[in-house]
């Protein structure tokens, strides 16, 4: 595997291990009803997730003109890694939503 090769792979790890956390931690500001925080966390999260899937693209589009390596684990990790963020950018997203309902509908109940 080629040193170009080994830096795409490991954008996308990275990336996506950072979007990732960013996830968690806008999870955590919206259960404790900091949403500005968690919206700008989740945006941030966006970013990285967008970072990592140019850098899968590039492979893909290589791989498509013919310029493609073979498969290999450490490729294989990464595309897990990023998978795993896509699927808590979804979760996060959904919790927050969540956390926001739960805000309202005690905040409604305070009232009465």
């Amino acid at each position: 595997m080629d040193m170009e090769l080994e830096l795409i792979i490991m954008n996308i790890i990275n990336f996506s291990g950072e979007s990732r956390s960013l996830c968690m931690e806008a999870i955590s500001y919206a259960k404790n009803g900091h949403f500005e925080k968690a919206g700008r966390a989740l945006e941030e999260a966006g970013e990285k997730l967008s970072e990592a899937h140019q850098s899968q693209t590039r492979l893909i589009q290589e791989e498509a003109e013919g310029k493609g390596e073979h498969v290999s684990l450490l490729l294989v990790h990464a595309q897990d890694h990023l998978m795993n963020a896509i699927t808590m950018r979804d979760i996060a997203n959904e919790f927050i939503e969540l956390y926001r309902s739960i805000r309202k509908i005690e905040g409604a109940g305070s009232h009465e």
